[in-house]
């Protein structure tokens, strides 16, 4: 018989694993509830034209395709976002705004496999819909800094850019949108002389050079800066004005912004405005980003209409924890085994175990019909914290046997205060 290995990219969550992402998932809806975010569910398979209308050429070429039965071009989800810029035309066209939704689920790209990249791995997706003011913008960084805060994050800081600087110079200086395109994209993988060999104007290389090389210790110096630099670009320069306003919103309720990075990029094409990633030192790749797109909801039909976002890579949340010892802060909960002294006592002992259940206490049972010892042996390797043993001799008084295995103590106790005993 062969061995099976899961596909390569695609990974099993043992216990543990699946424990840290859940406990990064349940973050991430209290997140959504405390900033009035309302969940939306989206199927993982879409049209290929949806996902990749506006995905940015990289993601496009990363996208797991193929065809349906019906012989119609389909693709996993690469990201939620063009999920729901679909529904804003659809479903959701009428709701008021702003449209606050949340969604959170596995996504899929044809990355190289590496620690903290993987080809299936999971997102939480906030986006604000029909706001085009500054605060949308805040708020987006500000619930990433409540994630990484409720997480048990330490040190992480957030990289912050603004793509309508770099779209308005170059809007400005007459480059076609697809050209805009694949220069974004390579200054986003810092291609820069690749990127500038996509220019003819030299004001505008000119320009954008400069821009690049703009840089200072402290943030708002290099955004006052990358104003200053654009001046005659007058989309550029409202757009570095929208940059400092949106940091001056965060900063002033507490979240860290480590760096302007004036060539700042990100792998979509469809952002128009600011645009943030957040980061902790252990780890050389973003925890979460996200940004403004304007123009997305009308590319699919509906009306113009202003939009901002941003995605957390759930995984990469978990494995920073892992980087920075966070421990998960969960109640434990007590772990009991019932064991049935012997067969006849089966039914007798389940009904017990349904009845813990009831009370909220999770109780697994003895069902490899172990002898006693054997059974606590077990018991002890696992680390349940009480057994539950359930004898004729205690029964006839309706009554157990509870022992707890910590402390090599036990006692009888009543069936009817069991769940109570256990508890305290």
């Amino acid at each position: 018989m062969p061995t099976f290995q899961t596909v390569r990219g695609m990974r099993d969550l043992l216990p543990e694993e699946a424990e840290t992402l859940n406990y990064v998932i349940a973050k991430a809806r209290e997140t959504a509830q405390l900033y009035g975010y309302r969940e939306i569910i989206t199927p993982v398979v879409e049209p290929y034209e949806l996902l990749s209308a506006k995905a940015g050429e990289e993601i496009r070429q990363r996208m797991f395709t193929f065809k349906d039965l019906g012989n119609r071009t389909v693709a996993l989800r690469p990201e939620f976002t063009s999920s729901i810029a679909r529904l804003a035309t659809t479903a959701l066209k009428n709701e008021p705004k702003p449209l606050r939704t949340f969604s959170v689920g596995s996504v899929y790209r044809y990355d190289e496999p590496q620690r903290g990249r993987y080809r299936e791995f999971w997102q939480s997706d906030f986006e604000v819909i029909g706001s085009n003011k500054p605060e949308a913008d805040a708020e987006i960084v500000l619930l990433t800094n409540g994630l990484m805060k409720a997480a048990g994050l330490r040190n992480y800081v957030f990289k912050i850019g603004h793509i309508g600087v770099i779209r308005g110079i170059l809007s400005q200086e007459n480059v076609d949108e697809k050209v805009q395109n694949a220069i974004l994209q390579r200054m986003d993988k810092k291609e820069y002389d690749e990127a500038f060999s996509l220019i003819e104007s030299e004001k505008c290389r000119t320009t954008l050079k400069g821009l690049v090389k703009l840089r200072s210790i402290k943030a708002f110096e290099t955004a006052e800066k990358m104003k200053t630099h654009v001046k005659g670009f007058d989309d550029a320069e409202a757009a570095a004005d929208n940059l400092l306003e949106i940091m001056k919103f965060v900063t002033e309720s507490g979240c860290p912004i480590e760096t302007v990075e004036p060539g700042f990029g990100r792998g979509l094409e469809y952002y128009t405005g600011m645009i943030f990633e957040a980061y902790i030192p252990e780890l050389d790749m973003a925890l979460g980003g996200g940004g403004r797109y304007d123009r997305l909801v009308e590319v699919f039909g509906g009306e113009p209409t202003p939009a901002t976002g941003v995605a957390h890579g759930l995984d990469r949340i978990a494995l920073a924890m892992e980087m920075q010892k966070t421990t998960l802060s969960t109640q434990p909960q007590k772990r009991v085994l019932i064991i049935p002294v012997k067969e006849e006592l089966r039914a007798e002992a389940l009904k017990i175990s349904q009845t813990l259940r009831e009370a909220g206490i999770p109780v697994e049972f003895e069902v490899m019909g172990r002898k006693m010892a054997k059974a606590l042996e077990d018991a002890d390797r696992r680390q349940v914290d009480y057994v539950v043993i359930v004898g004729e001799k205690e029964l006839r008084q309706s009554a157990v046997v509870l022992r707890n295995l910590a402390k090599r103590e036990q006692t009888v106790v009543s069936i009817s205060n069991l769940a109570e005993k256990i508890r305290s």
